[in-house]
């Protein structure tokens, strides 16, 4: 190893290392040991003071250690890789970053370790690893990197697999800022009970129990992905399996924490079992990543292959239409259209303002997020269609890899928004419509069968969850009945669509239900999924309290749309499907503004 990457190596262990300690620091409660900061009850040694002054004092020491290195660290990327921005550059972001953790340390201890701040501090701690970890990576790969290399289907697999370790992470300080780990007093049932009720006592708990069974499982699929797929490189292979073995133990000592009443060493080895997964996830996708940049296209991490074209050069004005067309801006309004009004009925009259424009910014960013990624990831066949060959990956506009490295960031910074801004669980879902459309839609079931838009519409469907989250801070029975509506209401406005386009579907080789099953079965589904659509939409006016505003709405609105499914079931002709697809655009739209408006009035079914 050369220098820089033995000095990496050490910051890297030095930072894990003080992840651990300052978990003992909580544990036994030492984080008020030196009530004062930089000293420690007034001394620079707590020589004669107890052990949670000296446990604090540790800690600090090692932050202090940590500093250091971080300098050493950027100082040796100016001597040895000064024009090499992809190293230099992050190690001068983790000095403001140790910077950042230093301050957040003592306004944890002026705030008296108060949850918030601690689950600030321990959040930063983990992005400071990552960090650090992105460059012990890139340090191991050429200084440049030519060509684009093989696709990079693996790298958002497992990109998505370390971000929700990371909101895991943050699930889990939120039960400790909340004091609510003891809750339930049985494990892995709560009270009793899988399901228990959601409170704002039970909340924190609860949505930690579901996100890690959530994580378990994105964990041992990237673990399947890469032994399946991965086997030719052994670093993503043992990292996968690193994460995937730890995650179950990790999980176990969570139990011990219950049965043993938050024993000082289960909180430890807890979360230290906890950062050292999120590190392992963390590196996977870099080194995925550059190991599909650094291999023969079609040999990389993911297989596939890239077009040989190189991206055309252009002026700021059109690359920057480039890249706003990559998140499809129209499909964002028609999803931001359930959520506002989720949220006013959520919130029984208008939200505070603020937090409208900060779930619609976050909203926004996740969408064009996945749809970016989706545009990568649908090049090849997006080329092979009249309605998509104008897109700028097709036409050459972006280049792939640039494509799919804006489709990652933006993800990241909605995620991070949102927590910030909004709450962790409208994140969390966020990050779930994201991984889903382009996991579970875009990857898996859109080239392999004709139930692709079925399944794949639970990511359109979650936008008015998000927006009732970010209002009630949970997901109410009312929530679920809006994501059912969205998800039903899916099928028949797209099969419309794909009437029109089944010549092109066919020539990429999509198996959408006109191209499999034909005109006549593909408009007698639209016309059964609009009868359950419409059975839904009066169903959530019972549920949901509503008032004769929405239930007007929704047998009037629902009645034009029986009537034209019904009426293409009879024609099945282009000129009605169309017709059908664009009033479906507006019935969805009309029926979410009736919401809204109901929940502002006071007219009530008796």
């Amino acid at each position: 190893m050369t220098r820089f990457q033995k000095a990496a190596v050490v910051t890297v262990a030095t930072t894990f290392l003080l992840v651990i300690v300052g978990v003992v620091v909580r544990s036994t409660e030492s984080g008020m040991g030196c009530p004062d900061w930089p000293a420690c009850n007034g001394a620079l040694i707590p020589i004669g003071q107890d052990y949670h002054a000296w446990l604090e004092w540790i800690h600090r020491d090692i932050a202090a250690i940590l500093g250091f290195l971080v300098l050493g660290v950027a100082a040796l990327a100016w001597l040895d890789h000064r024009r090499q921005r992809s190293i230099l550059w992050p190690s001068i972001g983790a000095i403001v970053l140790v910077g950042f953790q230093a301050w957040l340390g003592k306004e944890t201890v002026a705030l008296n370790n108060s949850g918030q701040s601690v689950t600030a501090h321990m959040a930063s701690a983990m992005a400071l690893v990552a960090l650090l970890i992105f460059i012990l990576v890139r340090s191991f790969y050429p200084e440049r990197i030519g060509g684009r290399g093989a696709s990079q289907r693996f790298t958002l697999l497992a990109a998505f697999g370390a971000i929700t370790t990371y909101a895991l992470l943050l699930f889990g300080s939120n039960v400790t800022a909340t004091d609510a780990a003891l809750i339930f007093p049985d494990w892995p049932l709560m009270g009793g009970t899988a399901f228990p009720p959601i409170t704002p006592l039970t909340e924190a708990q609860v949505l930690h129990r579901y996100v890690a069974v959530v994580v378990g499982l994105i964990t041992l699929a990237v673990w399947v992905v890469a032994w399946r797929t991965q086997r030719q490189h052994r670093p993503i292979v043992v990292l996968a399996t690193v994460a995937a073995i730890f995650f179950p133990i990790q999980s176990l000592i969570g139990a011990f924490q219950v049965w043993t009443q938050l024993a000082p060493w289960t909180e430890t080895v807890h979360l230290a079992l906890g950062s050292f997964i999120w590190g392992a996830m963390a590196a996977l996708a870099f080194v995925a990543y550059y190991t599909a940049r650094t291999s023969p296209t079609g040999l990389g991490a993911g297989g596939g292959r890239h077009e040989a074209r190189a991206a055309e050069p252009a002026g700021v004005r059109d690359t920057l239409r480039a890249y706003v067309a990559l998140t499809k801006p129209r499909i964002i309004e028609l999803l931001l259209v359930t959520t506002v009004p989720a949220m006013v009925m959520a919130a029984h009259g208008i939200p505070r303002l603020d937090l409208v424009w900060w779930t619609m910014l976050g909203g926004s960013l996740a969408a064009g997020s996945a749809n970016a990624i989706n545009c990568y990831l649908d090049r090849d066949i997006d080329q092979l269609m009249a309605r998509t060959r104008r897109r700028p990956l097709p036409a050459h506009e972006v280049e792939p890899e640039r494509a799919v490295v804006f489709g990652i960031a933006l993800g990241v910074i909605a995620f991070a928004e949102l927590t910030l801004f909004v709450n962790l669980l409208s994140a969390f879902l966020a990050l779930l419509a994201i991984a889903f459309y382009v996991v579970v839609y875009t990857m898996l079931l859109k080239r392999t069968t004709p139930q692709n838009i079925v399944i794949g519409g639970a990511a359109g469907a979650l936008p008015p969850v998000i927006g009732w989250a970010a209002v009630t801070g949970h997901v109410g029975w009312t929530a679920v009945l809006l994501f059912v509506l969205v998800f039903t209401w899916t099928p028949p406005h797209f099969w419309a669509l794909s009437l029109r386009l089944a010549r092109d579907y066919a020539a990429a080789g999509v198996p959408m239900l006109p191209v499999v099953r034909g005109i006549r079965e593909t408009t007698r589904q639209i016309a059964l999924y609009t009868v359950g659509l419409v059975a839904i939409s009066l169903v959530l006016a019972v549920v949901g309290r509503l008032g004769m505003v929405y239930l007007v709405a929704a047998v009037a609105l629902g009645a034009v749309f029986l009537y034209q499914a019904l009426a293409l079931w009879r024609e099945g002709t282009t000129a009605r499907a169309m017709s059908l697809y664009k009033y479906s655009i507006s019935y969805l739209g009309l029926l979410f503004l009736a919401l809204a408006v109901d929940a502002m009035v006071t007219i009530r079914v008796a």
